[in-house]
């Protein structure tokens, strides 16, 4: 076909990624704005659904997946992560976003948060944080306030010091760090649209209210506000985080640094892989 008569794919709306299942959230669950937020994002940089893969673990943020047109994987509880960083390095053409909550990312899921952090392969991470284990009938996450009464398990509360992840992030050698509130749509989709663009590991913890078990959160709406611009200078994020109130928004910082890849100079065969694995008699 000459190039006259070729014809260019039609832009895709925010809408197009969206497949045809309709999300089982409870009405009003923060989780509608950051689907919407990450559609409005890939139709904004022009992402064709087959070129992103959106890799989930076990929770209500982690059916996201299932909500888009894009290829997907609904994984294993706190797994997310090593699978995404997998993905990314194995096939760089892909936009890959890893998606979930706090208590698949920051529980079970910890330990890999902090070497994804640290290992810096290209790809985004956006955790709906609603300090609570929602799908589970509204136990205490790892980010839940301790002295929170609303769990049955911990009447008490927690009397343990909430996780803070973007300190953990920053601590553990995440490049680009953010926080965004589901509530507010166009920061949310701006934010996201930079981690997705920026080279590297790019983490960002959403504020997301969980109507059902934690319905005090809506006043987040009223108390949200951005608190953080842009650094590359690390003390000065340290800094900002000690007067952090923990609903602060916006990107706390941004230092890109050479992503993390495997070393294929020399490429090897499957057969010639498989020998290490063999076990000799």
């Amino acid at each position: 076909m000459s190039r006259e008569h070729q014809v260019k794919p039609r832009a895709l709306a925010h809408k197009d990624y969206k497949s045809s299942y309709k999300p089982v959230w409870c009405a009003g669950c923060g989780d509608y704005g950051v689907l919407n937020a990450l559609t409005k994002s890939l139709s904004a940089l022009e992402i064709r659904t087959e070129q992103v893969a959106l890799i989930s673990g076990i929770g209500c943020s982690s059916r996201l997946p299932a909500y888009t047109r894009a290829y997907g994987l609904h994984g294993v509880h706190g797994r997310a992560l090593p699978v995404a960083a997998g993905l990314a390095i194995s096939r760089p053409e892909l936009t890959v976003i890893a998606v979930g909550g706090d208590g698949d990312g920051f529980s079970i899921g910890g330990n890999h948060f902090i070497h994804a952090c640290r290992r810096n392969a290209n790809f985004s991470y956006l955790v709906m944080d609603n300090a609570v284990y929602g799908m589970t009938k509204g136990q205490a996450s790892p980010t839940t306030e301790s002295d929170w009464t609303g769990s049955k398990l911990a009447p008490q509360g927690t009397h343990q010091p909430p996780f803070q992840p973007l300190e953990m992030a920053l601590a553990a050698g995440a490049p680009f760090i953010a926080r965004a509130f589901s509530n507010a749509p166009n920061e949310l989709a701006r934010i996201i649209r930079e981690a997705i663009e920026f080279p590297g590991f790019a983490f960002v913890q959403i504020l997301s209210p969980c109507v059902t078990f934690r319905p005090e959160q809506l006043n987040w709406k009223k108390q949200v506000q951005e608190a953080f611009s842009p650094t590359a200078d690390k003390r000065e994020a340290y800094l900002k985080l000690l007067d952090d109130d923990g609903i602060g928004t916006g990107i706390l910082y941004r230092a890109p640094r050479p992503c993390f890849q495997p070393d294929t100079a020399t490429p090897r065969s499957l057969a010639a892989i498989a020998t290490d694995f063999e076990v000799s008699a």
